[in-house]
Protein backbone atom coordinates (compact mmCIF):
# COMPACT_ATOMS: atom_id res chain seq x y z
CA UNK A 1 0.00 0.00 0.00
CA UNK A 2 1.61 3.33 -1.08
CA UNK A 3 2.53 5.56 2.20
CA UNK A 4 1.27 8.67 0.27
CA UNK A 5 3.27 12.14 1.52
CA UNK A 6 1.01 14.44 3.54
CA UNK A 7 0.97 17.77 4.61
CA UNK A 8 2.24 18.27 8.59
CA UNK A 9 -0.22 20.84 10.22
CA UNK A 10 1.56 22.49 13.45
CA UNK A 11 -0.70 24.32 15.47
CA UNK A 12 1.46 26.42 17.80
CA UNK A 13 0.15 28.39 20.92
CA UNK A 14 1.55 30.86 23.60
CA UNK A 15 3.09 28.66 26.26
CA UNK A 16 1.93 30.47 29.46
CA UNK A 17 -0.58 28.31 31.64
CA UNK A 18 -2.58 29.89 33.42
CA UNK A 19 -5.23 31.21 31.19
CA UNK A 20 -3.63 32.58 28.32
CA UNK A 21 -2.86 29.50 26.91
CA UNK A 22 -6.26 27.71 27.70
CA UNK A 23 -7.95 30.62 26.38
CA UNK A 24 -6.17 29.83 22.45
CA UNK A 25 -6.56 26.33 22.61
CA UNK A 26 -9.82 26.36 20.53
CA UNK A 27 -9.21 28.96 18.29
CA UNK A 28 -5.60 27.14 17.71
CA UNK A 29 -6.79 24.06 16.92
CA UNK A 30 -9.55 25.18 14.52
CA UNK A 31 -6.88 26.75 12.38
CA UNK A 32 -5.57 23.73 12.12
CA UNK A 33 -8.36 21.60 11.21
CA UNK A 34 -9.54 24.58 8.98
CA UNK A 35 -6.65 24.29 6.88
CA UNK A 36 -6.01 20.60 6.71
CA UNK A 37 -9.74 20.49 5.42
CA UNK A 38 -8.81 23.07 2.80
CA UNK A 39 -5.85 20.94 1.48
CA UNK A 40 -7.99 18.02 1.48
CA UNK A 41 -11.09 18.96 0.08
CA UNK A 42 -8.88 20.90 -2.99
CA UNK A 43 -5.88 19.31 -4.13
CA UNK A 44 -5.39 15.53 -5.29
CA UNK A 45 -2.48 13.10 -5.70
CA UNK A 46 -1.17 11.88 -9.05
CA UNK A 47 -3.42 9.27 -8.51
CA UNK A 48 -6.10 11.24 -7.87
CA UNK A 49 -7.10 10.69 -4.05
CA UNK A 50 -7.48 13.40 -1.80
CA UNK A 51 -4.38 15.07 -0.66
CA UNK A 52 -3.67 13.74 3.33
CA UNK A 53 -2.94 15.83 6.30
CA UNK A 54 -2.25 15.12 9.61
CA UNK A 55 -2.42 17.53 12.65
CA UNK A 56 -0.23 17.40 15.99
CA UNK A 57 -2.20 15.61 18.87
CA UNK A 58 -2.32 18.81 21.00
CA UNK A 59 -1.26 22.36 20.58
CA UNK A 60 2.64 22.93 20.59
CA UNK A 61 3.66 25.66 22.98
CA UNK A 62 7.31 24.30 23.52
CA UNK A 63 9.86 22.33 22.79
CA UNK A 64 8.74 19.07 24.24
CA UNK A 65 5.23 19.66 22.34
CA UNK A 66 7.27 20.56 18.91
CA UNK A 67 9.25 17.23 19.79
CA UNK A 68 6.35 14.35 20.11
CA UNK A 69 5.25 16.39 16.95
CA UNK A 70 8.28 15.61 15.20
CA UNK A 71 8.04 12.44 16.30
CA UNK A 72 4.46 11.80 14.93
CA UNK A 73 5.22 13.44 11.51
CA UNK A 74 8.35 10.96 11.25
CA UNK A 75 5.86 8.02 11.36
CA UNK A 76 3.40 9.37 8.55
CA UNK A 77 5.55 10.27 6.17
CA UNK A 78 5.31 14.37 6.47
CA UNK A 79 6.53 16.14 3.39
CA UNK A 80 6.00 19.46 3.97
CA UNK A 81 4.92 21.32 7.51
CA UNK A 82 2.41 24.26 7.80
CA UNK A 83 2.54 25.87 11.40
CA UNK A 84 -0.67 27.85 12.45
CA UNK A 85 -0.93 30.38 15.02
CA UNK A 86 -3.75 33.03 16.10
CA UNK A 87 -1.27 34.51 18.74
CA UNK A 88 2.33 35.29 20.35
CA UNK A 89 4.81 31.77 20.37
CA UNK A 90 7.70 31.36 21.78
CA UNK A 91 9.92 30.94 17.68
CA UNK A 92 12.80 28.87 18.17
CA UNK A 93 11.11 26.28 20.83
CA UNK A 94 7.92 26.38 18.19
CA UNK A 95 9.21 26.25 15.35
CA UNK A 96 10.01 23.09 13.01
CA UNK A 97 13.73 21.76 12.71
CA UNK A 98 14.01 19.05 10.23
CA UNK A 99 15.72 20.81 7.08
CA UNK A 100 13.87 18.15 4.93
CA UNK A 101 10.63 18.99 5.49
CA UNK A 102 9.35 22.29 3.02
CA UNK A 103 7.84 24.83 5.36
CA UNK A 104 4.93 27.53 6.08
CA UNK A 105 3.83 29.28 8.58
CA UNK A 106 0.24 30.70 8.67
CA UNK A 107 0.00 33.94 11.46
CA UNK A 108 -3.20 35.45 12.12
CA UNK A 109 -4.20 38.95 10.91
CA UNK A 110 -6.24 40.04 14.04
CA UNK A 111 -5.48 42.75 16.39
CA UNK A 112 -6.85 40.86 19.95
CA UNK A 113 -3.64 38.89 19.84
CA UNK A 114 -0.30 39.21 17.96
CA UNK A 115 0.06 36.43 15.44
CA UNK A 116 1.77 38.88 13.07
CA UNK A 117 4.67 39.51 15.88
CA UNK A 118 4.82 35.68 15.88
CA UNK A 119 5.08 34.96 12.42
CA UNK A 120 7.80 37.75 11.62
CA UNK A 121 9.55 36.16 14.71
CA UNK A 122 9.70 32.97 13.50
CA UNK A 123 10.44 33.42 10.03
CA UNK A 124 13.54 35.60 11.01
CA UNK A 125 14.31 32.36 13.41
CA UNK A 126 13.79 30.24 10.31
CA UNK A 127 16.13 32.65 8.12
CA UNK A 128 18.99 32.55 10.60
CA UNK A 129 18.47 28.68 10.98
CA UNK A 130 19.27 28.20 7.19
CA UNK A 131 15.54 26.75 7.09
CA UNK A 132 13.41 28.68 4.17
CA UNK A 133 10.02 28.80 5.26
CA UNK A 134 6.93 30.55 3.52
CA UNK A 135 5.22 33.15 5.14
CA UNK A 136 1.33 33.21 4.98
CA UNK A 137 -0.46 36.23 6.23
CA UNK A 138 -4.01 38.08 5.60
CA UNK A 139 -3.97 41.35 3.60
CA UNK A 140 -7.37 42.38 5.94
CA UNK A 141 -7.38 41.99 10.09
CA UNK A 142 -9.73 39.57 10.81
CA UNK A 143 -11.56 39.74 13.89
CA UNK A 144 -10.87 36.97 16.36
CA UNK A 145 -13.84 34.64 16.55
CA UNK A 146 -13.52 34.54 12.74
CA UNK A 147 -12.81 31.16 11.31
CA UNK A 148 -13.26 31.49 7.65
CA UNK A 149 -10.16 31.36 5.56
CA UNK A 150 -9.53 34.27 3.46
CA UNK A 151 -9.43 33.96 -0.39
CA UNK A 152 -5.78 35.26 -0.18
CA UNK A 153 -4.52 33.01 2.62
CA UNK A 154 -6.69 29.96 0.77
CA UNK A 155 -4.63 30.76 -2.41
CA UNK A 156 -1.23 30.53 -0.56
CA UNK A 157 -2.49 27.74 1.74
CA UNK A 158 -3.04 25.44 -1.73
CA UNK A 159 0.36 26.72 -3.82
CA UNK A 160 2.27 25.70 -1.11
CA UNK A 161 0.55 22.43 0.12
CA UNK A 162 0.55 21.18 -3.72
CA UNK A 163 4.04 21.88 -4.31
CA UNK A 164 4.82 20.44 -0.93
CA UNK A 165 2.93 17.38 -2.41
CA UNK A 166 4.97 17.83 -5.41
CA UNK A 167 7.93 16.97 -3.51
CA UNK A 168 7.33 14.28 -1.61
CA UNK A 169 5.33 12.32 -4.66
CA UNK A 170 9.32 12.35 -6.46
CA UNK A 171 10.94 11.60 -3.80
CA UNK A 172 12.51 8.07 -3.50
CA UNK A 173 11.05 7.22 -6.93
CA UNK A 174 13.38 6.45 -10.21
CA UNK A 175 14.13 8.02 -13.27
CA UNK A 176 14.68 4.98 -15.65
CA UNK A 177 17.34 6.14 -18.91
CA UNK A 178 16.14 2.90 -21.40
CA UNK A 179 19.06 2.82 -23.35
CA UNK A 180 21.42 5.98 -23.42
CA UNK A 181 22.60 9.30 -25.07
CA UNK A 182 20.36 10.00 -28.31
CA UNK A 183 22.26 11.61 -31.40
CA UNK A 184 24.75 13.76 -29.12
CA UNK A 185 21.75 15.07 -27.42
CA UNK A 186 23.07 16.74 -24.01
CA UNK A 187 20.34 16.72 -21.99
CA UNK A 188 20.47 12.91 -22.70
CA UNK A 189 23.37 12.26 -20.57
CA UNK A 190 21.63 11.87 -17.46
CA UNK A 191 23.31 13.68 -14.60
CA UNK A 192 22.22 11.18 -11.74
CA UNK A 193 23.61 14.16 -8.91
CA UNK A 194 20.91 16.56 -9.81
CA UNK A 195 17.91 14.06 -9.48
CA UNK A 196 19.16 12.42 -6.32
CA UNK A 197 20.13 16.22 -5.15
CA UNK A 198 17.48 18.28 -6.21
CA UNK A 199 14.24 15.62 -6.48
CA UNK A 200 15.24 13.27 -4.65
CA UNK A 201 15.15 10.23 -7.55
CA UNK A 202 17.41 7.51 -8.23
CA UNK A 203 18.58 7.19 -12.02
CA UNK A 204 18.64 4.20 -13.47
CA UNK A 205 19.76 2.27 -16.39
CA UNK A 206 18.04 -0.41 -18.38
CA UNK A 207 19.95 -1.36 -21.75
CA UNK A 208 17.49 -1.61 -24.86
CA UNK A 209 18.34 -4.99 -24.81
CA UNK A 210 16.16 -5.43 -22.42
CA UNK A 211 12.76 -4.65 -24.88
CA UNK A 212 14.25 -7.15 -26.84
CA UNK A 213 14.78 -10.28 -24.29
CA UNK A 214 11.37 -9.97 -22.93
CA UNK A 215 9.51 -10.04 -26.74
CA UNK A 216 11.24 -12.61 -27.34
CA UNK A 217 10.77 -14.64 -24.00
CA UNK A 218 7.31 -13.41 -24.10
CA UNK A 219 7.60 -11.78 -20.62
CA UNK A 220 4.32 -9.82 -20.72
CA UNK A 221 0.81 -10.40 -19.78
CA UNK A 222 -0.53 -12.38 -22.91
CA UNK A 223 -4.41 -11.51 -21.88
CA UNK A 224 -3.26 -7.58 -21.73
CA UNK A 225 -1.79 -7.82 -24.87
CA UNK A 226 -4.55 -9.05 -26.78
CA UNK A 227 -6.53 -6.65 -25.53
CA UNK A 228 -4.35 -3.63 -26.54
CA UNK A 229 -3.03 -5.03 -29.99
CA UNK A 230 -7.50 -5.08 -30.68
CA UNK A 231 -7.65 -1.97 -29.13
CA UNK A 232 -5.09 -0.23 -32.02
CA UNK A 233 -6.31 -2.53 -34.25
CA UNK A 234 -9.87 -0.80 -33.92
CA UNK A 235 -8.80 3.45 -32.62
CA UNK A 236 -5.44 4.18 -33.90
CA UNK A 237 -6.26 4.65 -37.82
CA UNK A 238 -3.06 4.86 -39.97
CA UNK A 239 -2.85 7.74 -42.17
CA UNK A 240 -0.55 9.02 -44.91
CA UNK A 241 2.74 6.64 -45.82
CA UNK A 242 5.79 8.76 -47.14
CA UNK A 243 7.56 5.79 -48.21
CA UNK A 244 5.37 4.79 -50.24
CA UNK A 245 6.61 4.54 -54.29
CA UNK A 246 9.55 5.71 -53.05
CA UNK A 247 13.12 3.59 -53.57
CA UNK A 248 15.38 3.55 -51.09
CA UNK A 249 19.08 1.89 -51.69
CA UNK A 250 19.91 -0.87 -50.09
CA UNK A 251 21.29 0.09 -47.03
CA UNK A 252 17.75 1.25 -45.71
CA UNK A 253 15.65 -1.73 -47.48
CA UNK A 254 17.80 -4.41 -45.49
CA UNK A 255 17.61 -2.31 -42.21
CA UNK A 256 14.07 -3.11 -41.63
CA UNK A 257 13.86 -6.56 -40.26
CA UNK A 258 10.55 -6.73 -38.94
CA UNK A 259 8.40 -6.65 -41.35
CA UNK A 260 5.59 -3.93 -42.37
CA UNK A 261 2.59 -5.82 -41.60
CA UNK A 262 3.89 -7.00 -38.41
CA UNK A 263 4.97 -3.43 -36.61
CA UNK A 264 1.94 -3.20 -34.48
CA UNK A 265 2.06 -6.31 -33.19
CA UNK A 266 5.87 -5.35 -31.85
CA UNK A 267 5.16 -1.70 -31.41
CA UNK A 268 2.60 -2.98 -28.72
CA UNK A 269 4.60 -5.44 -27.15
CA UNK A 270 7.12 -2.99 -27.10
CA UNK A 271 4.64 -0.66 -25.12
CA UNK A 272 3.36 -2.96 -22.74
CA UNK A 273 7.37 -4.01 -21.87
CA UNK A 274 8.73 -0.65 -20.92
CA UNK A 275 5.52 0.21 -18.84
CA UNK A 276 6.49 -2.70 -16.76
CA UNK A 277 10.23 -2.09 -16.57
CA UNK A 278 9.05 1.41 -15.30
CA UNK A 279 6.06 0.20 -12.89
CA UNK A 280 6.44 -3.69 -12.43
CA UNK A 281 3.48 -5.66 -13.01
CA UNK A 282 2.01 -8.82 -10.55
CA UNK A 283 0.79 -10.26 -13.87
CA UNK A 284 4.60 -11.70 -14.98
CA UNK A 285 4.94 -13.26 -11.69
CA UNK A 286 2.52 -15.22 -11.94
CA UNK A 287 4.34 -16.30 -15.20
CA UNK A 288 7.31 -17.22 -12.84
CA UNK A 289 8.80 -13.80 -13.64
CA UNK A 290 9.78 -12.43 -10.11
CA UNK A 291 12.35 -10.39 -10.93
CA UNK A 292 10.88 -8.71 -13.77
CA UNK A 293 7.44 -8.35 -12.39
CA UNK A 294 9.30 -5.50 -9.39
CA UNK A 295 9.64 -3.13 -11.51
CA UNK A 296 11.74 0.25 -11.04
CA UNK A 297 9.85 1.97 -8.63
CA UNK A 298 10.19 4.80 -11.82
CA UNK A 299 8.30 8.25 -11.71
CA UNK A 300 8.91 9.11 -15.33
CA UNK A 301 11.70 7.52 -18.08
CA UNK A 302 12.97 8.29 -21.02
CA UNK A 303 13.40 6.10 -24.52
CA UNK A 304 16.87 6.62 -26.25
CA UNK A 305 15.80 5.05 -29.40
CA UNK A 306 17.70 7.18 -32.04
CA UNK A 307 20.22 5.67 -33.71
CA UNK A 308 21.10 2.19 -32.56
CA UNK A 309 17.63 1.14 -31.64
CA UNK A 310 15.40 2.88 -34.72
CA UNK A 311 18.28 2.33 -37.31
CA UNK A 312 17.06 -1.19 -37.80
CA UNK A 313 13.91 -1.52 -35.35
CA UNK A 314 10.59 0.15 -35.31
CA UNK A 315 10.71 3.68 -33.13
CA UNK A 316 9.28 4.20 -29.88
CA UNK A 317 6.42 7.16 -30.86
CA UNK A 318 3.72 5.39 -30.43
CA UNK A 319 5.06 4.02 -26.79
CA UNK A 320 6.30 7.02 -25.98
CA UNK A 321 2.96 9.15 -26.76
CA UNK A 322 0.75 6.52 -24.81
CA UNK A 323 2.59 6.42 -21.97
CA UNK A 324 2.20 10.49 -21.66
CA UNK A 325 -0.97 10.29 -22.31
CA UNK A 326 -3.91 10.09 -19.81
CA UNK A 327 -5.46 7.19 -21.32
CA UNK A 328 -4.91 3.57 -23.05
CA UNK A 329 -6.82 0.53 -23.71
CA UNK A 330 -7.95 0.03 -20.10
CA UNK A 331 -9.29 3.58 -20.28
CA UNK A 332 -8.59 6.56 -17.96
CA UNK A 333 -5.26 6.51 -16.18
CA UNK A 334 -2.43 8.27 -14.81
CA UNK A 335 -0.34 9.72 -17.30
CA UNK A 336 3.47 8.79 -17.60
CA UNK A 337 6.36 11.42 -18.38
CA UNK A 338 8.13 9.59 -20.86
CA UNK A 339 10.79 11.40 -22.52
CA UNK A 340 11.96 11.38 -26.04
CA UNK A 341 15.43 10.73 -27.04
CA UNK A 342 15.86 10.26 -23.69
CA UNK A 343 16.00 13.77 -23.33
CA UNK A 344 16.35 13.83 -19.25
CA UNK A 345 16.39 17.65 -18.84
CA UNK A 346 13.25 17.60 -20.58
CA UNK A 347 11.98 14.39 -18.79
CA UNK A 348 12.32 16.53 -15.51
CA UNK A 349 10.47 19.31 -16.81
CA UNK A 350 7.52 16.71 -17.82
CA UNK A 351 7.56 15.92 -14.50
CA UNK A 352 7.04 18.62 -13.18
CA UNK A 353 4.75 19.94 -15.20
CA UNK A 354 2.42 17.04 -14.62
CA UNK A 355 2.79 16.93 -10.98
CA UNK A 356 2.06 20.48 -10.74
CA UNK A 357 -1.05 21.00 -13.21
CA UNK A 358 -2.38 17.00 -12.82
CA UNK A 359 -2.39 16.91 -17.05
CA UNK A 360 -0.88 14.77 -19.39
CA UNK A 361 2.95 16.67 -20.65
CA UNK A 362 3.53 17.41 -23.79
CA UNK A 363 6.96 16.62 -25.07
CA UNK A 364 8.11 18.68 -28.34
CA UNK A 365 10.95 20.57 -30.44
CA UNK A 366 10.90 24.03 -30.02
CA UNK A 367 11.26 23.79 -33.91
CA UNK A 368 10.71 27.08 -35.72
CA UNK A 369 9.72 30.87 -34.81
CA UNK A 370 7.09 31.81 -37.75
CA UNK A 371 7.14 36.07 -38.02
CA UNK A 372 4.28 37.40 -39.49
CA UNK A 373 6.39 38.67 -42.15
CA UNK A 374 7.58 35.28 -43.19
CA UNK A 375 4.02 33.79 -42.76
CA UNK A 376 2.94 36.27 -45.11
CA UNK A 377 5.67 35.72 -47.95
CA UNK A 378 4.85 31.71 -47.58
CA UNK A 379 1.16 31.52 -47.77
CA UNK A 380 -0.31 34.49 -48.74
CA UNK A 381 -1.99 35.70 -45.56
CA UNK A 382 -1.46 37.40 -42.43
CA UNK A 383 -1.69 35.57 -39.31
CA UNK A 384 -4.80 37.16 -37.45
CA UNK A 385 -6.03 36.92 -33.66
CA UNK A 386 -3.76 35.58 -30.49
CA UNK A 387 -1.34 34.21 -33.83
CA UNK A 388 -0.93 38.00 -35.35
CA UNK A 389 2.36 38.31 -33.93
CA UNK A 390 3.90 35.48 -34.82
CA UNK A 391 4.34 31.98 -32.97
CA UNK A 392 6.56 28.91 -32.51
CA UNK A 393 6.38 25.37 -34.19
CA UNK A 394 6.32 22.64 -31.49
CA UNK A 395 6.48 19.53 -33.45
CA UNK A 396 8.13 15.81 -32.79
CA UNK A 397 8.60 12.84 -33.73
CA UNK A 398 5.05 11.82 -33.29
CA UNK A 399 5.60 11.02 -29.47
CA UNK A 400 3.26 13.82 -27.95
CA UNK A 401 0.48 13.10 -25.40
CA UNK A 402 -2.85 12.21 -27.55
CA UNK A 403 -4.12 15.10 -24.81
CA UNK A 404 -2.88 17.91 -26.98
CA UNK A 405 -5.11 17.66 -29.80
CA UNK A 406 -7.65 19.87 -27.36
CA UNK A 407 -10.06 17.06 -28.54
CA UNK A 408 -11.53 16.80 -24.78
CA UNK A 409 -14.44 19.24 -23.85
CA UNK A 410 -14.58 21.40 -20.91
CA UNK A 411 -17.81 22.14 -19.42
CA UNK A 412 -18.34 25.11 -22.17
CA UNK A 413 -17.73 22.61 -24.99
CA UNK A 414 -14.49 24.40 -25.34
CA UNK A 415 -11.19 21.82 -26.53
CA UNK A 416 -8.95 21.47 -23.20
CA UNK A 417 -7.02 18.93 -21.42
CA UNK A 418 -8.13 17.41 -18.50
CA UNK A 419 -7.08 15.76 -14.87
CA UNK A 420 -6.56 11.76 -15.98
CA UNK A 421 -9.73 11.24 -13.34
CA UNK A 422 -11.84 13.50 -15.34
CA UNK A 423 -11.23 12.33 -18.75
CA UNK A 424 -14.73 10.26 -20.33
CA UNK A 425 -14.97 7.71 -22.75
CA UNK A 426 -16.22 10.95 -25.37
CA UNK A 427 -12.87 12.56 -24.07
CA UNK A 428 -11.06 9.10 -24.90
CA UNK A 429 -12.72 8.21 -28.01
CA UNK A 430 -12.12 11.99 -29.60
CA UNK A 431 -8.61 12.53 -28.47
CA UNK A 432 -8.50 9.10 -30.54
CA UNK A 433 -10.33 10.03 -33.46
CA UNK A 434 -8.20 13.75 -33.99
CA UNK A 435 -4.87 11.17 -34.33
CA UNK A 436 -3.88 8.84 -37.29
CA UNK A 437 -0.66 7.33 -37.05
CA UNK A 438 1.47 8.19 -40.01
CA UNK A 439 4.50 5.85 -41.37
CA UNK A 440 7.89 6.96 -40.15
CA UNK A 441 10.10 7.82 -42.67
CA UNK A 442 12.49 5.42 -43.68
CA UNK A 443 15.06 7.97 -44.48
CA UNK A 444 15.28 8.94 -40.54
CA UNK A 445 13.91 5.29 -39.33
CA UNK A 446 14.84 2.14 -41.28
CA UNK A 447 13.70 0.22 -38.65
CA UNK A 448 9.85 2.05 -39.63
CA UNK A 449 7.10 2.51 -36.77
CA UNK A 450 4.25 4.79 -36.57
CA UNK A 451 4.18 8.61 -35.31
CA UNK A 452 0.70 10.23 -33.77
CA UNK A 453 -0.29 13.30 -36.22
CA UNK A 454 -2.35 15.32 -35.05
CA UNK A 455 -2.84 19.12 -34.83
CA UNK A 456 -3.71 21.34 -31.43
CA UNK A 457 -7.19 22.45 -32.69
CA UNK A 458 -7.97 24.45 -29.78
CA UNK A 459 -6.81 27.60 -28.29
CA UNK A 460 -5.74 26.22 -24.80
CA UNK A 461 -3.74 28.15 -22.33
CA UNK A 462 -0.41 26.43 -21.92
CA UNK A 463 3.02 26.64 -19.78
CA UNK A 464 6.26 25.81 -21.74
CA UNK A 465 8.90 24.22 -19.52
CA UNK A 466 12.77 23.54 -19.45
CA UNK A 467 14.79 22.42 -17.68
CA UNK A 468 18.62 23.36 -18.39
CA UNK A 469 21.57 22.10 -16.89
CA UNK A 470 24.60 24.98 -16.99
CA UNK A 471 28.16 24.44 -16.62
CA UNK A 472 28.80 26.90 -13.19
CA UNK A 473 25.38 27.56 -12.21
CA UNK A 474 23.49 24.23 -11.80
CA UNK A 475 20.25 23.47 -12.99
CA UNK A 476 17.54 26.32 -14.28
CA UNK A 477 14.11 26.34 -15.12
CA UNK A 478 12.45 28.28 -18.23
CA UNK A 479 8.73 29.09 -17.95
CA UNK A 480 6.46 30.41 -21.01
CA UNK A 481 3.05 30.67 -20.34
CA UNK A 482 1.07 31.46 -23.57
CA UNK A 483 -1.76 29.94 -25.46
CA UNK A 484 -2.11 27.62 -28.28
CA UNK A 485 -3.25 29.28 -32.18
CA UNK A 486 -5.31 27.87 -34.42
CA UNK A 487 -4.20 28.96 -37.87
CA UNK A 488 -6.45 29.54 -40.58
CA UNK A 489 -6.53 25.73 -42.31
CA UNK A 490 -4.77 27.06 -45.71
CA UNK A 491 -2.03 28.86 -43.92
CA UNK A 492 -1.42 25.39 -41.00
CA UNK A 493 -1.52 22.84 -44.49
CA UNK A 494 1.38 24.73 -46.13
CA UNK A 495 3.60 25.89 -42.93
CA UNK A 496 3.25 21.57 -41.49
CA UNK A 497 3.78 20.77 -44.99
CA UNK A 498 7.32 22.47 -44.76
CA UNK A 499 8.53 20.52 -42.16
CA UNK A 500 7.27 16.80 -41.08
CA UNK A 501 3.70 15.91 -41.93
CA UNK A 502 3.93 12.81 -40.51
CA UNK A 503 4.26 14.54 -37.24
CA UNK A 504 1.79 16.24 -34.89
CA UNK A 505 1.83 19.81 -34.37
CA UNK A 506 1.30 22.41 -31.94
CA UNK A 507 1.25 26.57 -32.67
CA UNK A 508 2.40 27.97 -29.41
CA UNK A 509 1.99 32.23 -28.60
CA UNK A 510 3.63 32.80 -25.63
CA UNK A 511 2.60 35.85 -23.24
CA UNK A 512 4.42 38.72 -24.02
CA UNK A 513 5.25 41.58 -21.66
CA UNK A 514 7.34 43.87 -23.79
CA UNK A 515 10.52 43.62 -21.80
CA UNK A 516 13.18 40.82 -21.98
CA UNK A 517 12.97 37.66 -23.38
CA UNK A 518 9.32 38.43 -23.47
CA UNK A 519 9.01 41.32 -25.47
CA UNK A 520 8.33 39.76 -28.59
CA UNK A 521 7.51 36.19 -29.82
CA UNK A 522 11.33 35.68 -31.68
CA UNK A 523 13.04 36.25 -28.53
CA UNK A 524 11.17 33.70 -26.59
CA UNK A 525 12.79 31.60 -29.18
CA UNK A 526 16.16 33.26 -29.09
CA UNK A 527 16.30 32.55 -24.89
CA UNK A 528 15.27 29.06 -25.29
CA UNK A 529 17.88 27.16 -23.78
CA UNK A 530 17.85 23.31 -25.71
CA UNK A 531 16.33 22.12 -28.91
CA UNK A 532 13.17 20.63 -26.83
CA UNK A 533 10.51 21.77 -24.67
CA UNK A 534 8.14 20.15 -22.43
CA UNK A 535 3.91 21.75 -22.31
CA UNK A 536 1.47 21.36 -19.52
CA UNK A 537 -2.20 22.57 -20.05
CA UNK A 538 -2.98 25.94 -17.77
CA UNK A 539 -0.82 28.43 -16.74
CA UNK A 540 1.02 27.10 -13.89
CA UNK A 541 4.31 29.30 -13.97
CA UNK A 542 3.53 30.93 -10.82
CA UNK A 543 3.09 27.06 -8.83
CA UNK A 544 6.19 26.22 -10.84
CA UNK A 545 8.27 28.87 -9.53
CA UNK A 546 6.99 28.11 -6.11
CA UNK A 547 7.88 24.53 -6.58
CA UNK A 548 11.41 25.14 -8.16
CA UNK A 549 12.13 27.46 -4.92
CA UNK A 550 11.26 24.78 -3.04
CA UNK A 551 13.92 22.23 -5.24
CA UNK A 552 16.46 25.34 -5.15
CA UNK A 553 16.75 25.68 -8.62
CA UNK A 554 16.66 29.35 -9.66
CA UNK A 555 14.38 30.38 -12.93
CA UNK A 556 15.74 31.85 -15.50
CA UNK A 557 13.11 33.28 -17.63
CA UNK A 558 9.74 33.47 -16.95
CA UNK A 559 6.58 35.48 -18.13
CA UNK A 560 5.04 35.89 -14.73
CA UNK A 561 3.91 38.89 -12.89
CA UNK A 562 6.04 39.98 -9.94
CA UNK A 563 2.55 40.17 -7.36
CA UNK A 564 2.28 36.33 -8.40
CA UNK A 565 5.79 34.97 -6.99
CA UNK A 566 5.44 33.05 -4.10
CA UNK A 567 8.91 31.87 -2.70
CA UNK A 568 10.13 31.74 0.97
CA UNK A 569 10.24 34.31 3.17
CA UNK A 570 14.11 34.63 3.02
CA UNK A 571 14.37 35.40 -0.24
CA UNK A 572 14.11 38.71 -0.15
CA UNK A 573 16.83 38.93 2.22
CA UNK A 574 18.60 38.48 -0.84
CA UNK A 575 17.66 41.25 -2.07
CA UNK A 576 13.96 42.44 -3.21
CA UNK A 577 14.42 44.89 -6.35
CA UNK A 578 16.09 42.37 -8.75
CA UNK A 579 13.63 39.12 -7.78
CA UNK A 580 15.82 36.68 -10.73
CA UNK A 581 19.21 37.97 -9.48
CA UNK A 582 17.90 37.19 -5.60
CA UNK A 583 16.55 33.63 -6.63
CA UNK A 584 19.77 32.84 -8.78
CA UNK A 585 21.70 33.92 -4.90
CA UNK A 586 19.02 32.08 -2.34
CA UNK A 587 19.40 28.98 -4.18
CA UNK A 588 23.13 29.03 -4.55
CA UNK A 589 23.32 29.74 -1.01
CA UNK A 590 20.83 27.04 -0.12
CA UNK A 591 22.01 24.51 -1.95
CA UNK A 592 19.47 21.58 -3.08
CA UNK A 593 17.00 20.35 -0.83
CA UNK A 594 18.00 16.43 -0.48
CA UNK A 595 22.52 18.02 -0.78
Amino acid sequence: MMSYPKIGIRPTIDGRWGGVRESLEGQTMGMAKAAAKLISENLKYADGTPVQCVIADTTIGGGAEAGKCAEKFATENVCGTLTVTPCWCYGSETMDMDPLTVKAVWGFNGTERPGAVYLAAVLAAHAQKGLPAFSIYGHDVQDANNETVPSDVQEKILRFAKCAVVVGQMKNKAYVNVGSVAMGIAGSYIDADFWQKYLGIRAEWVDMTEILRRIKLEIYDHAEYDKAYAWVKEYCKEGFDKNAGKSFPEIITKSKVVPAEKDWEFIVKQTLVVRDIMLGNPKIDEMGWHEEALGRNAIAGGFQGQRMWTDWLPNGDFMEAILCSTFDWNGARQPIPFATENDTMNGAAMLLGSLVSDKAPLFSDVRTYWSPEAVERVTGKKPEGIAANGFIHLINSGATALDGTGASKNEKGEGCMKEWWNMTEEDIKACLAATDWERADYEYFRGGGFSSHFKTDAEMPITMIRMNMVDGVGPTLQIAEGYTAVLDPEVHHILDMRTDRTWPTTWFVPKLTGEGAFKDVYSVMANWGANHGASVYGHVGKDLITLASMLRIPVALHNVEDDDLYRPHSWAAFGTKDLESADYRACKEYGPLYK
